[in-house]
């Protein structure tokens, strides 16, 4: 459930879009001396057999190769990542229609870290042949009567499994969303359909799509969704200030991030089969 007073007008909310990193940036001349620190001293006794010009030629030319080997040391080897295959997912048009209200572009962030989970708070036990009105209704009620300007969820996934896109930017990149207010960069919201509070019961469909989601969306950070992971709330309503950084679990409810009851007592106990199906579906054999 997106929490009342959530985000508003604009794509991913009032969150600033570069709340999740900080980088140092350094001037030409400390960054020549840091590439110089890191080349081998036999690389540096044979430059200075060269002449002037062709030495610096050559220091450029080893530094940028020195740099390039580390980063490609640094990063995991294809065959040793762990990803999951892309589930099949209804587009947001095959519900939407012509029912799309006009709204601001998309925004992105440069990686998916963690999953939200939630539920829509709306009726169980309905038809699933009936879940495109549905859908209609949650985008109206979020677009309509709050104001806002797309639907929160990334995705919606209902009691038989199946998993529709919801908000606008392409189901293949990291769109921010406006569902976990605090907690939108670098996340996907994956909202089941229904209320899930204590003693409802949960469709293993429902799960089981949820995980096979977030396995695939967290495949290509090689992130386990059995993990933990550090987020940085850019937003003071959330459960942390604004700036903090939080240890949450890679897949997480909507109330490990704010104060709410979602995604409900019932779904929240699923969350740890959640996390270990995802992990499997990413071929992770051992935590």
């Amino acid at each position: 459930m997106v929490p009342p007073g959530g985000t508003a007008h604009v794509a991913g909310g009032t969150d600033p879009p570069d709340s999740g990193t900080m980088r140092v940036f350094r001037g030409p001349r400390e960054a020549r001396e840091r590439r110089a620190a890191r080349i081998p001293g036999a690389a540096l006794a044979l430059l200075g057999c060269l002449p002037g010009l062709a030495a610096v030629a050559a220091l450029a030319l080893c530094a940028s190769g020195v740099e390039r080997a580390a980063e490609t040391h640094a990063r995991p080897a294809a065959a040793d990542r762990h990803s999951a295959p892309r589930p099949p997912i209804v587009p947001r048009s095959a519900w939407l229609g012509d029912a799309a209200r006009a709204q601001p572009p998309p925004r992105y962030d440069d990686e998916i870290l963690a999953v939200f989970v939630h539920h829509t708070d709306t009726p169980n036990g309905y038809d699933c042949a009936d879940v495109p009105d549905i859908l209609r209704g949650v985008y109206s009620g979020q677009t309509g009567g709050r104001d806002w300007d797309d639907i929160g969820y990334n995705f919606v996934v209902d009691r038989c499994g199946t998993i529709y896109e919801g908000r606008a930017g392409g189901i293949t990149r990291p769109v921010t969303g406006a569902h976990t207010q605090g907690f939108n960069h670098r996340t996907t919201g994956i909202a089941a359909l229904g209320t899930f509070t204590a003693g409802v019961p949960v469709p293993d469909a429902l799960t089981d799509a949820i995980a096979a989601l977030a396995a695939w969306k967290l495949g290509p950070t090689d992130t386990d969704p059995r993990a933990e992971v550090a987020l940085v709330s850019s937003n003071g309503l959330s459960r942390y200030a604004a700036g903090a950084t939080a240890t949450l679990p890679a897949v997480a409810g909507h109330d490990e991030g704010y104060q709410t009851s979602c995604p409900g007592a019932a779904l929240t106990a699923r969350l740890p089969e959640i996390r270990d199906r995802a992990a499997r579906l990413q071929g992770r054999t051992s935590g």
